[in-house]
């Protein structure tokens, strides 16, 4: 996939993501959320025994945004202030 869409799915991954969770950063910030959260959650699939991110479409949309939230809840689990 071209960097173009990795950006594109991070994006709405990571929006989607901060929606789910109620969290209030920067697009910046849920873009890069969007794009780990690709990775993690192809990770966090392949440990089911799933596919991961396949492409632009749907499914890769919600696998980035499953991962963004794992993220997320990780980082307010470790950074509780």
């Amino acid at each position: 996939m071209s960097i173009i869409l990795w950006i594109i799915l991070g994006g709405l991954a990571g929006w989607i993501a901060s929606l789910i969770v109620k969290s209030n950063q920067g697009i910046l910030a849920d873009i890069i959320l969007g794009i780990l959260g690709a990775i993690a959650g192809g990770f966090i699939m392949g440990f089911f025994g799933a596919s991961g991110v396949t492409g632009f479409n749907l499914y890769s949309l919600i696998v980035s945004v499953i991962g963004a939230v794992v993220l997320i809840w990780l980082g307010r689990l470790l950074f509780r202030i």
